[in-house]
């Protein structure tokens, strides 16, 4: 914005520098047309009928019950030993925060600005010994490595089925200041301790 003021008769031009902040992470996404070409809105993505979730726009989205109790907040999200996302980690609203594993079988549905579930009893769960989060284990910002040994960037995100919790996709980043790439995935990732092996080719 250019905003002209008169001073002593003569006009002096200011150029005024206006940030813009992003509503949604989503407006930001840079997702290969061919891997996602269908539809998505602010809240996920579809691919051919078949809606996809990221972590990151999951993270920090409250969890109801049916009867419209607020239970807590979407903190992290685990992932088995096989590579396969089981649910998420909710944290509850309470003095002491404590975290519970909300299974995704147990997910009524995912609102675009809650997840419902049916009750809370039987549902939330201590979360399981064996599982890897993604946040507390460090998952985000570990280098992703294809099979053939070739660095893929830095892992920023996962697009995973709602229902099955595959993971299909990985969102990735050379750095702080580099575009974001989609990189799509037919096998599950191999979770290692420094590195996260994937599958980029044919199977």
């Amino acid at each position: 914005m250019v905003k002209q003021v008169n001073l002593t008769g003569k006009p002096v031009f200011f150029l005024c520098l206006v940030p813009v902040f992003p509503e949604d992470r989503a407006t930001m996404e840079n997702l290969s047309a061919h891997l996602f070409s269908t539809e998505r809105d602010n809240k996920n993505v579809r691919k051919g009928g078949m809606t996809l979730r990221t972590f990151s726009l999951l993270k920090g989205m409250p969890v109801f019950t049916i009867k419209g109790e607020r239970i807590g907040t979407v903190h992290d999200l685990s992932i088995s030993e096989m590579g396969q996302v089981t649910g998420l980690v909710v944290h509850q609203q309470a003095l002491f925060k404590r975290a519970f594993h909300l299974k995704l079988d147990d997910i009524s549905s995912f609102g675009p600005d809650g997840i419902v579930i049916m009750q809370q009893d039987s549902t939330l769960r201590k979360v399981p010994a064996d599982s890897i989060c993604l946040s507390k284990d460090e998952l985000l910002g570990r280098m992703l490595f294809s099979e053939m040994g070739e660095e893929l960037g830095l892992l920023q995100d996962v697009y995973f089925k709602e229902k099955m919790g595959t993971i299909i996709a990985y969102e990735t980043t050379d750095g702080f200041f580099s575009e974001s790439t989609v990189i799509e995935s037919k096998q599950p990732p191999a979770l290692g301790k420094d590195t996260i092996i994937v599958s980029v080719y044919e199977q």
